[in-house]
């Protein structure tokens, strides 16, 4: 599932088509993906402008004029993909078409069907239930190591998972998370409750770091990551720890090999020197 740096790829991928441009239609070929889509969701999107492309933790924001928002989530295996125009009939996969003013058309194709599009008024979006409840954004400078600290303060439960809570810090997933504990050092089977003082200020700017090295080469493409643009992403070129087990650790000397273990269902790697 695409995490944070794969959204905010996607998202500035749209803005530069997007940004300040008026849908002139709207096609939707499949009213139901993972959720069915709003009543009259062509109709009211269409003759819109639209003012600004944005996103929240894993989810694509479109604000539009008239007060109205879009919220995107790319599921499994969704694409926005941009082209002049269609030349060709649509795919099977091709559900919803954006065409704006300029020719340029956008297509939300999911094969899987696990992504979804809503539409709110723009003074409800933070209380959107799926976006309420959400934690602060990893990449603002309101996410510091006091608040993360405050966050996890007595949980029990390791921090691998524990920052995979959305509650606890929005947008982040499997991968990022795994690589920036390794940065920062921390065993990810720690309890959260404990990680603290020092290891809090390591930890914070490493998540950072990862994050923006991610959007900058694009995001990660493993399986179905496509940029709007139809490059592929190539972050997983520089993982240091993800999808390496059996490697040498890029970063000691340890004689011992990138370890592999699972939780909550999710593969975690980790190197057990470098990372206590």
């Amino acid at each position: 599932m695409p995490e944070l740096p794969e959204v905010e790829t996607v998202a500035r991928g749209l803005a530069a088509v997007w940004d300040g441009r008026r849908l002139t239609a709207v096609t939707c070929r499949r009213q139901t993906l993972r959720l069915p889509l709003p009543e009259a969701f062509a109709e009211r999107l269409g003759g819109r402008r639209i003012e600004r492309v944005g996103r929240r933790a894993k989810y694509l924001v479109v604000r539009l004029d008239g007060g109205l928002a879009m919220l995107g989530h790319l599921g499994m295996s969704g694409r926005m993909v941009i082209s002049r125009g269609r030349n060709a009939p649509p795919g099977r996969h091709d559900h919803v078409d954006f065409l704006t003013e300029d020719g340029t058309l956008v297509t939300f194709c999911d094969p899987r069907r696990f992504g979804m599009l809503d539409l709110c008024a723009i003074d409800g979006l933070e209380a959107h239930p799926l976006l309420a409840g959400l934690g602060p954004e990893p990449l603002d400078e309101t996410f510091t190591a006091a608040v993360l600290g405050a966050a996890l303060a007595g949980k029990r439960l390791a921090i691998k998972p524990a920052l995979l809570d959305q509650r606890v810090v929005a947008g982040l997933g499997n991968i990022y998370v795994s690589e920036s504990l390794f940065r920062a050092g921390i065993a990810p089977e720690r309890a959260a409750g404990t990680v603290a003082g020092a290891e809090l200020e390591r930890l914070v700017p490493a998540i950072k770091a990862v994050l923006t090295e991610a959007i900058a080469a694009g995001g990660s493409s493993l399986r179905d990551h496509v940029q709007p643009s139809g490059e592929l992403g190539y972050f997983q070129h520089a993982f240091a720890v993800y999808g390496r087990e059996g490697e040498r650790c890029p970063a000691c000397d340890c004689t011992e090999s990138i370890r592999r273990i699972v939780q909550g269902g999710r593969s975690t790697f980790w190197c057990a020197k470098r990372q206590r």
